[in-house]
C-alpha cells in the first residue's frame, strides 16, 4: 500500500507547484480522491493518510463501502451522472455534496426526496463546458435561467460549478474548458444571480490539475494517479 502514500505525495506536490505558480495559497485547493472501482482496503490508506474527501461516480458501490469503511471519518461527494431512478438510493448514504446536477428533472426529483427527508443537500451544478456530446452537462448558455430555477428549492444549496475538461495532453488545448466554467461563474456573482459563498470549482483531474489551478479550481478530482489503473470490484 506505500504506492498510495508515494502517489499522494506526488499529486500534493504538483498541487502546491501548481498553486505557488498562480500566486494562491495551498489550502485554497482541496484534493478529491475519485474512488471509482477502488476496494475499500485502498481508500481506508488514504483516509489513514490524512485524504478525507472522496468522490464516488456509483451509486451501486456505496452500500459495500459504507459497511467496510464504518467509523473513519471522511466526507463524500457524488461525482457522476445521477439517474432519475437512483435518486431514491442516494438519499440512503451519507452524501456531502453531489457534483452532477445538470437537469430541471433532477433537480425537482431530488428536492421532492429531500423534502421528504426533511433535510437539504449542497449541490454543485455541471456544465459542459468543452461541448463534447459524449459528456454530461448543461450547455453554459443555458446555466442562468438553470441558476435561477435552482433558487426556487430550498432543499438544494449551491456551492460552486463542475466540470470534466477536454481531454488533451496540450494545455493550452484545455485550457478553455476550465476558463469558460471560470468566468461563468464569476459572471453569475457578479450579476447577483448566486452568493459569492456559492463559488467552488471542481475542475481538473490528474492530467491537467495544473492548468485547472491556474484557471482557479477550487477541488481537483484524482483517482488513478494515486490509486492505480482501475478494475471492477463488483
Amino acid at each position: 500500500m506505500n504506492d498510495i502514500i508515494n502517489n499522494i505525495k506526488n499529486i500534493r506536490k504538483r498541487m502546491s507547484q501548481a498553486c505557488e505558480k498562480a500566486g494562491r495559497e495551498v489550502d485554497s485547493v482541496r484534493l478529491l480522491l475519485a474512488t471509482k472501482t477502488v476496494a475499500a482496503e485502498r481508500i481506508r490508506v488514504a483516509i489513514d493518510a490524512g485524504e478525507t474527501l472522496l468522490g464516488e461516480n456509483r451509486i451501486q458501490e456505496f452500500e459495500v463501502k459504507n459497511r467496510e469503511l464504518s467509523g473513519l471519518k471522511y466526507e463524500r461527494h457524488f461525482i457522476g451522472h445521477l439517474q432519475l431512478n437512483k435518486v431514491k438510493d442516494i438519499v440512503k448514504y451519507e452524501v456531502g455534496c453531489i457534483q452532477s446536477l445538470e437537469s430541471i428533472e433532477l433537480m425537482h426529483k431530488l428536492d421532492r426526496r429531500f423534502m421528504e427527508e426533511g433535510r437539504s443537500i449542497d449541490v454543485m451544478v455541471q456544465v459542459n463546458t468543452s461541448f463534447e456530446t459524449s459528456k454530461f452537462g448543461l450547455d453554459p448558455e443555458n446555466v442562468v435561467a438553470f441558476l435561477k430555477e435552482l433558487k426556487k428549492y430550498d432543499t438544494l444549496k449551491l456551492k460552486g460549478f463542475m466540470t470534466i475538461g477536454l481531454f488533451d495532453s496540450d494545455a493550452e488545448t484545455v485550457r478553455p474548458s476550465y476558463t469558460r466554467l471560470r468566468e461563468l461563474r464569476d459572471r453569475a456573482i457578479s450579476e447577483g444571480i448566486i452568493s459569492p459563498e456559492s463559488r467552488e470549482l471542481s475542475m481538473g483531474m490528474s492530467n491537467d490539475l495544473e492548468t485547472a489551478i491556474e484557471e482557479g479550481a477550487t477541488i481537483v478530482r484524482v483517482g488513478s494517479a494515486i490509486f492505480g489503473t482501475r478494475t471492477p470490484i463488483l
